[in-house]
């Protein structure tokens, strides 16, 4: 009677696997229903310590030396393929200077190890080809392989809406970890195979927190999510499910604030920006209002304690002839994060934009650049506008210790978070600082829009440039 071995089970889950003919001679592995005891194991097991079954019998192999068990490792991680006696020899002895004196000795040690390995395994276990040697197995009858299949198919379970189905093959597939892959091979670390599947694994595991949270168990993965994420800080999507699970827990604040130390990391460490699936989560939290798992609805918009929105002037005539480009500007602010009004001085660009203010939904700030002479007090400006630089200055140390690495940083940590509207007014003396300043704020706070007037567009990309012409004479008299 053949041992099985139980794997990880997850309420309800069935058996996946069945009986498989191996294309090039090996035996049928009758797997049936997953009984009391799980599915039925693999019969090579290299997802951890090596562990076999004997082919004749079915009970487990005795696998003396590690010699023995890094043949069979190399072996099973040929996925039933033959390996060329000369490659086996360098995997198996990895750990040993080589030698061109003893190849012989080797090839000769190789076909003794080969011996012994039939003997603990079944005669038929291991097979002589034309290229070499080769495990007479299906794939899924190595764990490596069957882990492969499995996550694959649970991910595409997770992307077809089946999060029921993905559970439970994501379960099987990890529950056929046992340790590190391929841990009995010499120089595995360098081994392209053992990349590869510990990337997946990584990803299984994403993907099963993924499940659970379609599934609605979004305070159940909260911490071991939070704990596999502290692992991994630079992990993006990893990240991003983990703000995602805040998210549906309710607790947007804490969403926010995971964002940051995300944000913070990357820069901190590699000196980039979060990617683009990380910049719309964020964008999304600042702006989406849907009900949180509890029914309660997320506080998605931050909080503005000590956040004051600046008075735009007020206009001391009507406002007539550009109900057009107004009603434009007007609908555009979901769509254009940068819009640049350009036109000769005197056309009334600024009072097309101070209108078009008015009407966006949120905090406006309007920072007046026409008394700015100097390139370098562009930030500085654009903060006593937003109110923040008296506390920026503030919080600064007496004697910093080294100088800052990004003249906007202030501006990009204040606005951080926020949602709003910024207006800066004539740009076009000092048009590169202001371009540079708008594509900082547009590329690391997603929660700010920018509309700028110009003679001359700023050049960000992204920008959508608004040309205005002189009113007609009868119209400007008005």
């Amino acid at each position: 009677m053949a041992v099985t071995r139980r794997g990880a089970s997850s309420p309800g889950r069935t058996g996946t696997d069945r009986g498989r003919a191996d294309p090039a001679g090996g035996r049928t592995r009758p797997e049936g229903p997953a009984g009391q005891n799980g599915p039925v194991q693999p019969s090579y097991r290299v997802l951890g310590p090596c562990r076999a079954l004997r082919t004749d019998d079915g009970t487990e192999a005795v696998l003396s030396g590690g010699r023995l068990r890094a043949l069979l490792a190399a072996l099973a991680a040929a996925g039933g393929r033959a390996v060329d006696p000369g490659a086996l020899i360098e995997q198996v002895w990895a750990d040993t200077d080589a030698d061109p004196a003893d190849g012989r000795d080797r090839t000769a040690a190789l076909q003794a190890l080969v011996g012994r390995l039939r003997r603990a395994l079944g005669r038929e276990a291991v097979a002589s080809e034309p290229g070499g040697y080769r495990l007479a197995a299906a794939r899924d009858d190595v764990d490596l392989y069957r882990f492969e299949r499995l996550a694959a198919d649970g991910a595409a379970a997770l992307a077809a809406g089946d999060a029921g189905r993905a559970a439970a093959l994501l379960d099987e597939a990890l529950g056929l970890w046992r340790g590190p892959a391929l841990a009995d091979l010499p120089g595995r670390d360098a081994d392209p195979l053992v990349v590869r599947v510990e990337q997946r694994h990584a990803r299984a595991r994403r993907d099963r927190f993924a499940a659970d949270l379609a599934l609605g168990r979004a305070d159940e993965v909260l911490a071991p999510l939070a704990a596999l994420a502290a692992g991994q800080p630079l992990d993006e999507p990893l990240q991003a499910l983990r703000i995602r699970a805040l998210r549906a827990a309710g607790r947007p604040a804490e969403a926010l604030a995971a964002y940051e130390e995300v944000r913070t990391a990357l820069a901190d460490r590699l000196g980039t920006d979060p990617g683009p699936e990380l910049r719309a989560l964020h964008a999304e939290l600042l702006t989406d209002d849907r009900p949180a798992a509890d029914g309660h609805r997320t506080a998605t918009r931050p909080v503005t304690t000590g956040h004051r929105t600046v008075a735009l002037p007020a206009r001391l005539n009507s406002f007539v002839g550009r109900d057009a480009e107004l009603g434009d500007l007007a609908a555009s602010w979901d769509d254009r994060r940068l819009v640049t009004l350009t036109g000769p001085g005197g056309v009334g660009k600024t009072r097309l934009a101070l209108e078009a203010a008015e009407t966006y939904d949120g905090p406006v700030h309007l920072a007046e650049l026409a008394s700015v002479r100097d390139g370098s007090t562009v930030g500085a400006a654009v903060l006593s506008a937003l109110g923040a630089r008296e506390t920026q200055l503030w919080q600064r140390p007496t004697v910093p210790d080294t100088a800052p690495k990004d003249r906007f940083a202030d501006l990009v940590e204040h606005c951080a978070g926020r949602r709003m509207l910024l207006l800066l007014d004539n740009c076009e003396h000092v048009v590169g600082t202001a371009a540079e300043l708008a594509q900082e704020l547009l590329t690391r706070c997603p929660g700010v829009t920018v509309l700028a007037t110009s003679r001359e567009p700023l050049g960000v990309p992204g920008e959508v440039v608004r040309p205005l012409g002189p009113l007609p004479v009868g119209m400007a008299l008005r």
